[in-house]
């Protein structure tokens, strides 16, 4: 037998004895080192794991390449792994069970890919897992249970990610840190335990309160990569270091009030106030009966550090605006109120021939609005105050606006809806309500347009056709005040066409 002959005997002799040894893939190169076989597969087009890995190789590298995600049992033949690299990717989703089988694996690194969270769950199957590098993902969230299964691991990486807020006892409850306290009260055999994390947008609140204490204070075994960690916000805060900057304790909003009880006159300016004090600062509110038809500007500015005022601004109160408002405060401690009472008193009617009719008009009060479009009608919803609401009724009139006879419908007491259907397109219409025994004035309605007319298959496939022009999508429309009127431009948009009301107020 020649040698050639020899060698092809040989060659086939090791095949038929390792039937199931499949070839590299030509992508990728096998290598045998001092640690065993390892697969490098760099800068490949590779969109998932390969399914034919040798089962004795010890190190696997995917490094820039397709990789989205781990899917459960991403490595079922490949219990002897032990390095597993798959940095600069584009994982997104890590399945709970994607590590399943690797219980010798010693170092995971998943630099570079796009992970915003992690299965912590995941590494009770890598139990000697000795170093996991993150760094460089979009990670914002680190449970409070996340490290309890890396009960070996002693190099943690986390820099460069989106982390602002980590409570303190998820290093406190870390296996390795517990044992690094052990061993400082006698203990032997304990590695130092290498942390990194630096360079994540932390916001310095009284949330962070216990990370920051512990870092100051932290001493080896446990070792910061970095110490040098900083705030990125509050604006306060933002540039300072952990080890410089003095945080409070999480409060609950406490609130109060220079005045709960005020009393104004109709027509006058008032501006309602409440202070709060709360860490972090908390989001201020306000509620009062009318608040889905009369919307107040409300400012907010601090005080101090942990305090801060709220102020809103009433302007030429009427009589509807009496009651009890709120400013409630709410951070993530809880929630806190402060009722303010307002009382708005008539001013006196001067005597006259028509003092009672003066006097009616005064004290009646309409606010009306348009709240519901349907394909072919509106929903027309107002809010009426009056001395004597019990007894007094409305007028509603409404029809096309140049036209001389309108339907006219009488309101009783505590009826504040009214549908209106059947409009035609692109027609100008005109809505007015008065007290029934008075007729409508121009100064008493609003004007609105419908839109153009659509065909039968875009009136199935759209709820809402009516394209509503109102010169105030909320009107106040008090007796005997001027508003938005007839003499309103026909192609006004929102608040931009209001006249200003004879009192001073906004349309």
């Amino acid at each position: 037998m020649g040698p050639i002959c020899h060698f092809f005997f040989l060659v086939l002799v090791f095949l038929e004895a390792n039937p199931t040894y499949p070839a590299c893939n030509p992508e990728c190169i096998c290598s045998d080192a001092s640690f065993g076989r390892s697969l490098l597969c760099m800068d490949t087009s590779l969109t998932k794991i390969l399914g034919n890995i040798p089962e004795d190789t010890k190190k696997l590298r995917i490094e820039n390449s397709h990789l989205t995600e781990l899917p459960y049992g991403s490595f079922p033949n490949n219990s002897a792994l032990e390095f597993l690299w798959l940095n600069f990717n584009n994982i997104t989703v890590i399945h709970p069970g994607a590590l399943e089988h690797l219980r010798d694996l010693k170092e995971l690194r998943l630099q570079g890919n796009m992970l915003c969270t992690v299965p912590w769950t995941a590494f009770q199957a890598t139990p000697v897992l000795n170093i996991l590098d993150l760094k460089h993902n979009r990670l914002d969230v680190l449970p409070k249970q996340a490290l309890q299964y890396l009960i070996n691991l002693t190099y943690l990486d986390l820099s460069f990610n989106e982390l602002t807020v980590v409570s303190v006892d998820v290093f406190i409850q870390w296996p390795m840190y517990q044992r690094s306290q052990q061993h400082i009260s006698g203990a032997e055999g304990i590695s130092n335990v290498v942390l990194a994390l630096h360079n994540n947008p932390w916001m310095c609140d009284c949330h962070l309160k216990g990370l920051v204490q512990f870092f100051k204070f932290i001493r080896p075994p446990v070792i910061l990569m970095n110490s040098y960690l900083m705030c990125q916000s509050p604006l306060s805060k933002a540039g300072q270091f952990f080890y410089e900057v003095e945080l409070t304790s999480c409060m609950k909003p406490k609130t109060s009030t220079p005045n709960s009880n005020i009393t104004v006159q109709v027509g006058l300016n008032i501006t309602l106030s409440c202070l709060v004090q709360a860490s972090p600062l908390p989001n201020i509110i306000w509620t009062y009966p009318l608040k889905k038809l009369r919307e107040f500007d409300v400012s907010t500015s601090p005080t101090g550090e942990d305090s801060i005022q709220s102020e809103l601004v009433i302007p030429s109160a009427h009589l509807t605006d009496s009651g009890n408002y709120s400013c409630v405060a709410t951070n993530s401690m809880g929630s806190s109120s402060i009722p303010i009472s307002l009382r708005v008193q008539p001013r006196q009617a001067v005597p006259s021939s028509s003092s009672s009719l003066a006097s009616l008009e005064e004290h009646s009060y309409i606010y009306m609005s348009i709240t519901k479009q349907t394909v072919y009608g509106i929903g027309l919803e107002w809010y009426a105050v009056t001395d004597n609401p019990s007894e007094t009724w409305f007028t509603l009139y409404f029809g096309i606006y140049e036209a001389i006879k309108k339907e006219m419908i009488s309101i009783g007491p505590g009826i504040n809806t009214y549908w209106v259907n059947d409009l035609l397109p692109a027609t100008k219409y005109e809505a007015c309500i008065s007290l029934q025994s008075q007729p409508p004035r121009k100064d008493q309605c609003i004007v609105f347009v419908t839109g153009n007319d659509i065909s039968e298959l875009e009136k199935r496939e759209k709820i809402i056709h009516i394209i509503v022009v109102v010169c105030a999508l909320v009107l106040a429309v008090p007796v005997g005040t001027y508003v938005c009127t007839s003499e309103a431009h026909f192609g006004c948009w929102a608040l931009n066409c209001c006249p200003q009301w004879r009192n001073g107020s906004r349309c």
